[in-house]
């Protein structure tokens, strides 16, 4: 693992669109075919948007590689080898940076793992999401505890670092049943994890199931009890947040996460695909056609899947910066702030957060989030944004 110099990076997101079952939960570009799709077609077509992506990038080094989804378990070692290959062959991609696929313990077999590895995958990130089978079923899972503890222990055996998700503020869930959990979760972990606050997604089908009252969800202040207990409870076992979700062993953070919540540069391939980075001098925004066959369509046709775009403006760049920026606890370069927007972050605002317990600085070049801010964030953002 490389040491982390704190500079925002270059990565690549490459994203897999395909799940064998759709989450009740989930509004991530993912699709289910009861037919397979052609893995090399998809892989020549990955090949060639990259091609496409370095055309504008220009020539870059490297940070991380991520492979998200959907589930990117389902791939093919080869495929995933091919895409690696392909990223290597547009850019400098240093030895022993951080390469995550994301995989579901329904999805996961020691033969595959090892062919991952083989082709240059260094972590993985499982989507176990509950440590009990009532819960697996609520929330659509096709795995099981059993299955998701053989996963985790497969995946430490196989690579060198290991993230798995964990979804909490679950219909029914106390602060002692969470902490049990939490608890026998670190246990497990080998050092990073993701915990995240179970939210109500627009077009989901948990969307309509709430509106109709089939489940309840814990109200906004036990929901703030819970996430202040996982703050506690994983400081305490050795895994602080190092941002708002995310829970790491000092040194193991995730390197291509760290990219986008310090706005850093980034291609996106693959269909739903964002990317951000600058390209004669602007920093540009890409979006890739979400419909997978659409996608592979306009690829073979175009050289890449690109739909949409748009070119930043210094105002959206210090905001997007300001919104991302503050989610970590190493907090917001305000120099950089300055030098993107033109302007200091407003000190009145900042002195009135500060007075609230919402902000605090650090040093005198850094702002972050306290942790009553971090519950709260989103007006703390739209009030220094203002």
């Amino acid at each position: 693992m490389l040491q982390d110099d704190r500079s925002p990076g270059f990565g690549v997101y490459v994203h897999w669109p395909f799940c064998a079952a759709k989450c009740p939960y989930c509004d991530f570009n993912s699709h289910v075919r009861h037919q397979p799709p052609d893995q090399a077609r998809f892989a020549r077509a990955f090949e060639t948007e990259l091609a496409s992506m370095r055309a504008q990038s220009g020539p870059r080094t490297v940070t991380s590689v991520f492979l998200g989804g959907g589930t990117p378990s389902l791939m093919e070692p080869r495929t995933v080898g091919a895409i690696l290959d392909a990223i290597a062959a547009n850019w400098t991609v240093p030895s022993g940076i951080e390469v995550t696929l994301e995989a579901n313990p329904s999805s996961v077999e020691a033969e595959r793992f090892r062919g991952y590895r083989a082709a240059g995958v260094n972590r993985v990130s499982l989507g176990v999401q509950a440590l009990n089978d009532r819960d697996l079923k609520f929330l659509g899972r096709l795995h099981n505890v059993e299955e998701a503890l053989k996963a985790i222990e497969l995946a430490r055996a196989t690579f060198p670092r290991l993230s798995f998700d964990l979804i909490y503020a679950r219909p029914g869930q106390t602060l002692d049943g969470w902490e049990t959990e939490l608890r026998q979760a670190i246990d497990y972990a080998a050092d990073h994890l993701s915990l995240y606050q179970l939210t109500i997604e627009e077009g989901t089908p948990f969307f309509a199931l709430h509106a109709a009252k089939k489940f309840l969800i814990p109200d906004a202040d036990t929901a703030a009890d819970l996430y202040q207990l996982t703050q506690e409870v994983t400081a305490a076992h050795g895994l602080p947040a190092y941002e708002i979700s995310n829970h790491a062993k000092p040194g193991a953070e995730s390197r291509h996460n760290l990219t986008y919540w310090r706005y850093g540069e980034y291609v996106g391939v693959g269909p739903g695909a964002h990317g951000r980075f600058i390209a004669e001098g602007t920093r540009t925004v890409t979006m890739a056609e979400r419909h997978p066959e659409r996608w592979l369509a306009l690829v073979e046709q175009q050289g890449h899947g690109v739909a949409d775009g748009e070119e930043l403006t210094r105002d959206e760049e210090a905001d997007e910066f300001l919104l991302m920026g503050l989610r970590l606890v190493e907090g917001l370069d305000l120099v950089r702030y300055t030098e993107l927007a033109g302007r200091p972050l407003p000190q009145e605002r900042i002195d009135i957060l500060q007075s609230e317990g919402l902000v605090a600085p650090i040093g005198n070049s850094r702002l972050r989030a306290t942790p009553a801010g971090m519950i709260v964030l989103d007006a703390v953002v739209a009030d220094l944004a203002r």
